[in-house]
């Protein structure tokens, strides 16, 4: 991980500040251009899954689901059981 060149405490600096430590009100187009930027610039920090990647993070959240499912599932009969137990069925 790289740090910015202007972080001087290891805190990214603030938009909108200047040295002194006035702040300086942005516009809001000036605001919109800034997010956009942003939002451009960690895009291009996206990284595409290779193929294997891909099934694997697939198989990892089949198996996820399955088990949540069958963890549910159990809590759900229990709570039913025990239901029919208390007021009778």
């Amino acid at each position: 991980m790289s740090e910015s060149a202007s972080t001087t405490s290891g805190k990214p600096e603030r938009a909108g500040r200047d040295g002194a430590g006035a702040t300086k009100k942005r516009g809001l187009f000036a605001r919109i251009a800034l997010f956009v930027r942003q939002v451009i610039a960690e895009l291009k920090k996206v990284v595409k899954p290779t193929r294997n990647e891909l099934f694997t993070f697939f198989v990892v959240v089949i198996v996820f689901v399955l088990a949540i499912m069958a963890y549910v599932g159990l809590v759900d009969l229990g709570f039913g059981r025990l239901a029919l137990w208390v007021f009778g069925g």
